[in-house]
């Protein structure tokens, strides 16, 4: 075993068992591998499951819901930031047909697999995916029509800056939508604020949420606007995504065993956890803005 990997399978250690010790998000991403939820493709979204009954399906679901709320469709040039395998690019320029779309991923290994699923789908005529970062986009002024975000936004270092980037980027009369992590409001019930806290900072510390990203609906509005943005509509859909993930992956386990042998230990130890104690402190949102 080279040297390189005893340090990395220490460094995987102290981010299992110390709470102080996290991750950069491309070496989150590299300890998950492609050890996806799913089944029969590699998303890595957490699923939209109000009329879903499979993770597979549900994942689609909110790769569609945060499509669909964007109106991506026949003629936009679309900046999917954060695209992972490529799953839900390949979904919208088969479902959606948009005339192009851009991706931007800073996490070598998932560029180089999802261009891979790109190449493999016949789509590379409609499909580029890049490296790159969300908050620098090496994407010119005014050259898309919608820029999409499924749960990534929170890992940018920070997500004003992306914001900036997105109303830079986008077209006049353009679209932003993010599924997003968000902290919940602080319970009245002191127990409750407790599971809270700890729920976030679990969440926040092993998949590197930034501090400076911990703030409520109105702050996220609030930081919306200051960027430029008008006609937002953020909502919650926690309830359509946390519960009903947790009963289903308790009940279907085998992707556990897919996953790096630190990352199940985790995995096993969430499971075995109520899905009111687990997502106690995360809010999940959707939102919508537009670019005047």
């Amino acid at each position: 075993m080279s040297d390189n990997t005893i340090d990395r399978f220490f460094g995987y250690l102290n981010w299992l068992f110390n709470p102080f010790h996290g991750l950069k998000t491309t070496e989150v991403y590299d300890l998950i591998g492609t050890s996806s939820l799913t089944e029969n493709a590699l998303y890595l979204n957490l699923g939209y499951w109000r009329d879903a009954d499979t993770i597979d399906e549900a994942s689609e679901e909110l790769a569609l819901l945060v499509a669909r709320r964007g109106g991506m469709g026949p003629g936009d040039t679309v900046l999917d930031c954060g695209y992972g395998f490529g799953d839900q690019d390949i979904l919208w320029a088969r479902k959606l047909k948009p005339e192009k779309i851009i991706g931007l991923n800073i996490t070598n290994s998932q560029v180089e697999r999802a261009r891979l699923n790109v190449a493999d789908a016949g789509l590379e005529q409609s499909i580029d995916l890049r490296a790159g970062s969300a908050t620098e986009m090496p994407i010119d002024n005014e050259s898309v029509d919608l820029v999409v975000s499924v749960e990534s936004a929170f890992h940018y270092r920070n997500r004003e800056d992306f914001f900036r980037e997105a109303f830079r980027v986008l077209r006049p009369g353009g679209r932003l939508v993010t599924a997003d992590i968000l902290p919940m409001k602080n319970s009245n019930n002191i127990f409750r604020r407790i599971e809270q806290w700890m729920s976030w900072n679990l969440v926040a510390g092993k998949f590197n949420i930034p501090h400076e990203n911990y703030y409520l609906i109105p702050s996220y509005r609030s930081k919306l606007s200051e960027a430029g943005f008008v006609d937002i509509d953020i909502r919650s859909i926690r309830d359509d995504v946390y519960e009903p993930l947790h009963e289903y992956l308790s009940k279907n386990r085998a992707f556990v065993g897919k996953m790096h042998p630190l990352a199940r230990i985790l995995a096993q130890l969430t499971l075995n956890r109520s899905a009111e104690s687990v997502y106690a402190g995360l809010d999940y949102i959707l939102s919508y803005s537009e670019k005047p």
